[in-house]
């Protein structure tokens, strides 16, 4: 199994941002636990990130060909990104969408999702585990892959 891992707009800067939101781990740190974590399973695990939007997008529409799910931190894009939905939308792998925080929790416009009616789920609030939780389901083949 191979599964994309997507970070969106400033995910490079965890462990300075807001540390009591987002907790103390860096980026580099998540990817590679993340990876190790795919290893202990036969997964194949890829990391990306992009403060852009156009990058997220076409990293989705190129996900098809090469992953078999996609587990997505779109970051603030969460919020009203309609062309990161629509590009979920428009491709057939399963999306998981996770987030650190627990954005329920949080302001009110972090509590709306526009990506999470077209994704599969949605983990949020367990920081770098929730991550784990979403390769979990694919891993123990809830949803087809």
């Amino acid at each position: 199994m191979k599964i994309l891992v997507l970070n969106g707009p400033n995910l490079n800067q965890l462990g300075k941002r807001e540390p009591t939101v987002y907790g103390s781990g860096i980026l580099k740190q998540l990817e590679n636990e993340l990876i190790e974590y795919g290893n202990e399973y036969q997964i194949s695990i890829t990391t990306e990130q992009s403060n852009y939007e156009g990058q997220l997008i076409d990293w989705l529409h190129e996900s098809e060909t090469k992953f078999d799910a996609i587990v997505m931190n779109p970051g603030a894009f969460t919020h009203y990104s309609i062309a990161i939905r629509d590009a979920i939308a428009s491709i057939s792998l399963p999306v998981i969408e996770v987030h650190i925080s627990n954005v329920h929790a949080r302001e009110n416009f972090r509590q709306v999702s526009v990506t999470a009616p077209v994704c599969v789920g949605q983990v949020s609030g367990f920081h770098f585990e929730g991550y784990k939780m979403a390769i979990d389901y694919f891993r123990r083949g809830k949803h087809h892959v």
